[in-house]
């Protein structure tokens, strides 16, 4: 753990936590130069699972939040996965108790209470609710009384994302067109969600047998490369992906505005490595899976990706949902999650049993459609996954 001299060896002795302090700088990222065994200091009401996610692999022993991590307004799952990974979490300190707080002092976690460590002893600055599994559960169930809001709210984002990006994700007008051959291969896309690498290295013996398109989105790139891969497709911001991945791999396609700005383009041209823009609100995840699916892939397998209900609420993902929701809804069966594919192929599950899979998927998005009140907009869709479920059986065992 890196912490002050100032503590000498009794950092071993206090009970909780204690840790340099990193603050949040800029709304939805993280601190600055935050590293293992810092406590972050953040100002996120619901805290979503990306940023706990980010938090995790950044090896932080707390985090301080001014906010309420649930506010109640629906459940956020970011706490949950926090306290999953053994990082405590003190809640609602209040932004006044964030004053008291400067990058890099050393803090003592305890009970709620935070502390300022000194030669003369700790002092208390902020006090706040340390959260548990007891505390945070019950959050969960109140919290599930604003999801009624929130689907509607959902609901009405789809319909205007559909008036705007209809084409897009419908007809794949505006997906460009790639080099590498995918026609009538499986693709494996690889997105740097929490547990990605583990689940990775289960699939080793289906890409070995298969050969899949690989697909690496944003850092998900980099772990297929240290992985010994070769990224065949890479997308995402070149600003957060490695030097070596980017020259390493294969085509880069580069999420853009509508207007037409994309970030990172200039480190690409200044790398020397060809890339195209694809124009769209989604999100780069989203946009690699309709990258698989217009340029033929047969079966699109997952590492990284979440798509639950809680997800799509989710406060972190506001954003994209309407994108989400739909690009899943547009692949049907011929989406797999990694560890779904990992275990039949270990297993050698029967084809009645993908089958059977296949069809609860499929009934699952017919129910989420028709609550959602999107039946008419989407019914080209929802045809095509059917005719497409005799042809996913197939060339998942062939």
């Amino acid at each position: 753990m890196r912490i002050s001299g100032l503590l000498g060896n009794r950092q071993e002795d206090l009970p909780g936590v204690v840790g340099p302090a990193r603050i949040q700088r800029r709304p939805g990222g993280l601190p600055e130069k935050i590293g293992p065994g810092d406590i972050a200091v953040l100002d996120q009401a619901d805290l979503d699972r990306r940023t706990a996610e980010a938090l995790i692999e950044t090896e932080v022993a707390g985090v301080i939040n001014a906010a309420p991590s649930i506010s109640g307004r629906f459940p956020s799952l970011g706490p949950e996965i926090l306290l999953a990974a053994g990082v405590t979490l003190v809640d609602g300190v209040g932004k006044q108790g964030l004053e008291h707080i400067r990058d890099g002092a050393v803090l003592w976690l305890h009970e709620g209470g935070v502390f300022l460590d000194e030669r003369s002893g700790q002092r208390e600055i902020a006090r706040g609710t340390e959260q548990d599994a007891d505390s945070v559960a019950e959050a969960m169930i109140e919290a599930k009384a604003g999801m009624s809001a929130q689907l509607e709210a959902f609901s009405a984002n789809i319909v205007e994302f559909l008036s705007r990006e209809r084409m897009l994700v419908l007809e794949d007008i505006g997906v460009p067109e790639l080099v590498v051959p995918i026609e009538g291969r499986h693709a494996l896309v690889l997105a740097p969600g929490y547990g990605h690498t583990e689940d990775l290295r289960r699939l080793r013996r289906y890409i070995g047998e298969q050969r899949p398109v690989l697909i690496g989105v944003d850092r998900g790139a980099d772990t297929l490369f240290r992985a010994g891969y070769r990224p065949d497709v890479i997308v995402g911001d070149p600003g957060g992906i490695d030097t070596e991945t980017l020259r390493g791999g294969g085509e880069v396609v580069v999420p853009a505005s509508l207007d037409g700005h994309a970030p990172g383009l200039e480190r690409i041209q200044d790398l020397g490595v060809g890339a195209v823009t694809f124009p769209a609100s989604g999100n780069a995840e989203d946009l690699a899976l309709l990258l698989a699916d217009a340029n033929g892939a047969e079966l699109v397998v997952t590492i990284g990706f979440q798509a639950t209900l809680h997800e799509f609420l989710d406060g972190g993902r506001s954003g994209s949902n309407p994108s989400t929701f739909l690009t899943r809804l547009k692949l049907g069966s011929k989406l797999v999650d990694g560890g779904t594919v990992a275990s039949l192929h270990r297993g050698g599950a029967s084809v009645g049993v993908v089958t059977f899979l296949v069809l609860a998927a499929m009934l699952a998005m017919l129910a989420a459609l028709a609550v959602s009140g999107l039946a008419a907009p989407c019914v080209d869709v929802v045809v095509g996954t059917a005719e497409t479920l005799i042809d996913f059986v197939g060339g998942f065992f062939a």
